[in-house]
This record gives C-alpha cells, structure tokens and sequence, in this order.
C-alpha cells in the first residue's frame, strides 16, 4: 500500500518522519525520495537480524546519515527514540503491522509453514523464548483463549485441544495438525476455510508471543505528543483487534481535541495490489492529523 500511505502520510521536502516499522524498507525508500531536499526520516525495527539488511539497502540507494537514521528499537519506545535523536515531535509517523517479506520467507524464524523450520514466531529472536516453548507452558483453555482474542478464530476449541495434546514444535507440524484436526472433525469444512484457520493460528501464536497488542497500546498512547501541529500518522493493520485499537485510539483523540482530523473509514489496497499479493488483502489503513498543540 506504498502509493495510499504516502497519499495520506503526505511527506515533504524538510520535514522529519519516523517509520516505526522499517522491515525491508520499501516504505522508507518512497518517503525518503519525497523529504528531499533538506528531509530526515527516523526508520525503527524491532528485529536485529532484518534491520541492518534494510539500513544497507537503503543506504546503496543514496541515503546518507544526515538524511536516514536506523534505531533498533520496538515502536512502543517511540517517545524515547526521538528524545535521543534529538526530536522533541515529528511530521509523520508510519506503521505497518504484522510480519515483513523476509521474515514470513526465512524458514528459520518460523513465521510461514511453507518450508520446515522451528516454531519460534520471534520479531527479535535474541530475546525471550521461542513460541512452542511459550506456548508449552499454556493449557488448553488458555490457548482457545489467545486464538480468540488475537486472530477471531472460530474453531479455537478445537484448536486448542489439538495443539494441548501434539505440542507442535515445527511450523510444519503445527500446520499439518490443524489442517488434519479440522477436516477429520468437521468433514464439511471448506478446504479454504482450513487454511484461514492455520493462517490464523500462525498470526494468534506469533501476537501472543511478542505481545504486540501491548506494544501497540503503548505506541497510540504516546503518539499525539509525539507529533507536531499538523503532523500526520498512518498506520496498516492486518488483524480486527489491530484495527479497532487504533480506530478507537484515533476517534478518543478527536473526541479530546488531539487529532484535527482522523480516517472514518478503513482505506484498502488497490485492486490490482490485491491480486498481485495475497498479504496485502487483509490490509486496513487508518490515518489521523495532529491538532494544533
């Protein structure tokens, strides 16, 4: 959704803008191109191994130091990150929630179930326990709980009993055991409906284990101090719980004079994006602008 966040996000020529999620930097890249001359863009990963990858790219693309910062950092950190870069507020602010292209492809950070690999669901794989072993420590009524509450799945019951009895350690073995669970105890289900299922599986489990929803929490709390008079922010959901945080978070913020301006309706890719790739689907963007301070 490169061409919809810069429509809303509106980088220009001298401003500073910080992209909470940097990932491969494809987002970064267009807004840098746009805060040119005299622009600065503050660019935030949480993962360590993907972060220095991006910074490179970007880099080799033209973009010195004076122009582009990379911070490790969780995006929850917002606040702190700028008081060390020197910025009391910035112009915009973009997040993109959910998983990177490179990390749904390596098979080692266990994101994706198309290759073999450990189930471990980790943004930073440097810190805290991979997910079988998080997960190993729930019972069955706490993981029908978290497959609830963080990917709506409808089947979380059932779920929940399969994981509580195999306790999956590989992407692969989790897959295979919701993909036969479900068809051997509801023969009638759709095979499309089965792989929604281990999508949303896969997205529970990696929220749980990173604790994203607390992170985000903490990010839309501090972002009206974060951002000047007339700064804007976007962020891309991919998940319900994702998106009614930050639509509530946005229209609280009207209500008490923060935000000048937010979204009142989710804003999707284009059809052609759609088509081209399947993540981008799921994709719900929501934007709001500073109020005069």
């Amino acid at each position: 959704m490169v061409a919809e966040v810069l429509r809303h996000l509106q980088p220009a020529p001298g401003q500073v803008v910080v992209d909470c999620t940097l990932g491969g930097g494809g987002h970064a890249r267009a807004i840098l191109e746009r805060l040119q001359p005299g622009g600065r863009l503050i660019g935030l990963d949480v993962d360590p191994l993907e972060l220095p990858a991006a910074e490179a790219r970007l880099r080799a693309a033209g973009f010195a130091a004076d122009g582009f910062v990379a911070r490790h950092a969780n995006f929850a950190d917002l606040a702190g990150v700028l008081t060390e870069c020197g910025c009391r507020t910035v112009d915009g602010v973009i997040v993109d929630l959910g998983v990177s292209a490179m990390q749904h492809d390596s098979p080692l950070r266990g994101f994706s179930y198309k290759h073999p690999g450990p189930l471990d669901l980790r943004m930073d794989p440097t810190r805290g326990e991979p997910a079988w072993q998080q997960i190993d420590a729930l019972d069955e009524a706490a993981i029908a709980a978290l497959l609830s509450a963080y990917a709506d799945e409808p089947h979380a019951l059932l779920i929940a009993r399969l994981v509580a009895d195999a306790r999956p350690r590989t992407t692969q073995t989790l897959e295979r055991l919701v993909r036969l669970g479900l068809a051997a105890a509801l023969p009638d289900l759709a095979k499309a409906d089965v792989k929604k299922s281990i999508r949303r599986t896969f997205q529970a489990f990696r929220i749980f284990v990173n604790d994203e929803l607390t992170a985000l929490d903490a990010l839309l709390a501090a972002l009206p101090d974060c951002l000047a008079a007339g700064g804007r922010v976007v962020m891309v959901t991919f998940h319900s719980g994702e998106d009614r945080r930050v639509k509530q978070a946005f229209r609280r913020g009207r209500r008490e004079g923060l935000y000048a301006e937010v979204a009142e309706a989710v804003v999707r890719s284009a059809k052609d994006e759609t088509f081209a790739n399947r993540r981008a689907s799921s994709a719900k963007l929501r934007w709001a602008v500073r109020a005069d301070r």
